[in-house]
């Protein structure tokens, strides 16, 4: 799980200095005040691993892709032609990564659940993406590559007490550069004797973004007829366009969803359906074959008990818009980092004040971290009603944030909850002025019943 996110000159930010990431974390604030950039920021970050181009050093995006950020002017910061990127997180192993020593293979150099990376990125002379150096860390200990002053070489380093990285006989040749932003070229392990685990944590990076999953804000209307010939979808697609095949790949591999000790296993699909009811949205849920062999399908819902059964298209459009959200939760693997932009949108007040337990409830049963980026107080004061209860989430599982630009830069608070779920200060226009509407439109009710003011 992501704990901390740090960057500098990205779009409206100028710096974030070690953003706290929580199991659910929420980011507010106006329009264009900096909250899908964060969103981007990690977006960008796992199309460059997902890349099949190893020279490409930060990939930032086509039609194909989850968000295409334009140019290097377009994703620095006041678009400066030359970027000056930081990047840095924080995560937290599913379980401790153990790297061996190479020369005895039977001793920890050093073990821990606790990873960083941070590197930058700038545009060198020749208007190219280069990295001045990376640096990964493991517990306290650190493994980095910078490239020499005054030299197109790059040196390997590490303050491990008692090892050292030794170069390999006859090979004196220059170290090159990181491959992409975040990769050791195949030479610096090939250069040195024992260098081989780097590989290791290289993985575990790649690991980590590979497990970032987004669904973004404009999802697919409902198909009378969906096609299904027996793919496994990696995720929902921006839109949610997969989200019927996920339900149907995961039906095929007989997938059943655990909720704990001495509770009733469900499937995905049992699963979407138990929410839909759970949220007064629709009573039944169902995915059925039109006839067998056709791999053409349809969603058949049932309003409420007694009422007839109709296709998906025939009941209101949140059913549709809520789905994706849905099946993303509980089919992405186990410990992923979920990306949802304004998943309120289309729907009512209270199936957004749900949203807010469907997070928790896959917080806790598929223990994926959600980071959330919306404009509902729904869905906000729902969460501070599950911290003050103290049964499912408390307040250190939960982080708020309120964007804000102030003098053209991003500006990011932290909005900190007791135990009771309050927050213990509140930004000025964090949901508009709600109060201030409430007062003018009293005095205008006594202006035109000509009471006069006071």
């Amino acid at each position: 799980m992501l704990t901390s996110l740090s960057l500098t000159n990205f779009k409206a930010w100028k710096s974030i200095d070690r953003m706290r990431l929580a199991p659910i974390t929420a980011l507010f604030g106006t329009n264009s005040s900096g909250k899908s950039s964060v969103l981007q920021y990690l977006l960008m970050l796992k199309q460059t691993a997902d890349s099949a181009d190893r020279s490409v050093v930060l990939h930032l995006g086509d039609d194909k892709t989850p968000v295409n950020l334009g140019t290097v002017s377009d994703v620095s910061h006041a678009h400066a032609d030359k970027m000056e990127l930081s990047i840095g997180l924080e995560w937290t192993l599913a379980k401790p990564l153990d790297l061996k020593d190479p020369d005895t293979q039977n001793t920890s150099l050093v073990k821990s659940d606790r990873m960083s990376f941070a590197s930058r990125v700038v545009v060198n002379g020749g208007g190219k993406l280069v990295v001045p150096g990376m640096e990964y860390g493991l517990g306290g200990t650190t493994f980095a590559l910078a490239r020499l002053e005054a030299k197109d070489a790059y040196q390997l380093s590490t303050n491990l007490d008692g090892f050292a990285f030794r170069r390999a006989d006859g090979r004196r040749w220059p170290i090159p550069g990181p491959i992409k932003f975040y990769g050791f070229a195949d030479e610096v392990r090939t250069y040195h004797q024992n260098a081989g685990f780097l590989s290791e944590l290289e993985l575990a990076f790649e690991r980590l973004l590979r497990n970032v999953f987004y669904l973004g804000p404009l999802r697919d209307s409902p198909k009378r007829e969906y096609t299904w010939a027996g793919g496994d979808p990696a995720d929902m697609g921006r839109r949610g366009e997969y989200a019927v095949a996920a339900i149907l790949a995961a039906r095929e591999r007989g997938e059943k969803i655990s909720r704990g000790a001495g509770k009733k296993r469900y499937s995905l699909e049992q699963y979407v359906a138990h929410w839909l009811k759970e949220l007064k949205l629709i009573d039944e849920f169902r995915v059925e074959e039109i006839k067998k062999g056709t791999n053409l399908y349809r969603v058949h819902v049932r309003r409420s008990p007694g009422s007839s059964e109709v296709l998906i298209t025939d009941v209101g459009f949140g059913v549709s818009q809520v789905l994706p959200v849905l099946v993303l939760c509980y089919y992405a693997p186990e410990g992923s980092t979920i990306l949802f932009e304004q998943p309120e949108i289309h729907l009512h007040p209270s199936v957004q004040r749900g949203l807010a337990d469907v997070f928790i409830d896959a917080m806790k049963v598929r223990k994926v971290q959600i980071i959330v980026e919306s404009h509902s107080e729904d869905f906000l004061r729902r969460l501070q009603r599950r911290v003050a209860e103290a049964q499912e989430i408390d307040e250190k599982k939960a982080a708020i944030y309120f964007c804000d630009i102030e003098d053209g830069e991003g500006k990011l608070t932290e909005l900190q909850l007791d135990t009771y779920g309050n927050f213990l200060q509140w930004p000025k226009d964090f949901f508009g002025d709600p109060m201030g509407d409430i007062a003018a439109m009293q005095a205008a009710v006594m202006k035109r019943r000509g009471i006069p003011e006071e």
